[in-house]
């Protein structure tokens, strides 16, 4: 079994920052993409940004030079630096990753979400 928590998320004025972290723990060999997905009241879960294990980076167009993804590959952790945040920037943010279990096992799971909230 294996756990994505996250933290970080809270309320921002427009044009703040927010650091958001997410750890992964369990029983897992390793761990190859992770990303952070978001999603508003009453919208699809959408993508913001992917990193590879070998820190290859994805970015959604609405956040491209806004937000920073990266990860410790030691601390099993990844976060998403976000800056100049908009109104629409709100949601709920989850984090994601594919884990690697043994007998080369792959599969997907997701954290509990943190609530980002921007005012304007």
């Amino acid at each position: 079994q294996v756990q994505l928590v996250e933290s970080g998320g809270g309320l921002v004025q427009a044009g703040g920052s927010l650091r958001l972290s997410c750890v992964a723990s369990g029983r897992f060999l390793m761990i190859n993409a992770m990303g952070w997905y978001r999603q508003a009241p009453g919208k699809q879960r959408e993508l913001v940004a992917t990193i590879t294990s070998g820190l290859g980076t994805n970015y959604a167009d609405s956040v491209k030079g806004r937000f920073t993804i990266s990860r410790d590959n030691a601390k099993n952790t990844v976060y998403l630096q976000m800056n100049s945040l908009k109104p629409e920037d709100a949601a709920v943010y989850y984090c994601n990753a594919d884990f690697v279990r043994w007998g080369n096992t792959v599969f997907n799971d997701w954290g509990q979400g943190t609530q980002v909230t921007v005012s304007s």
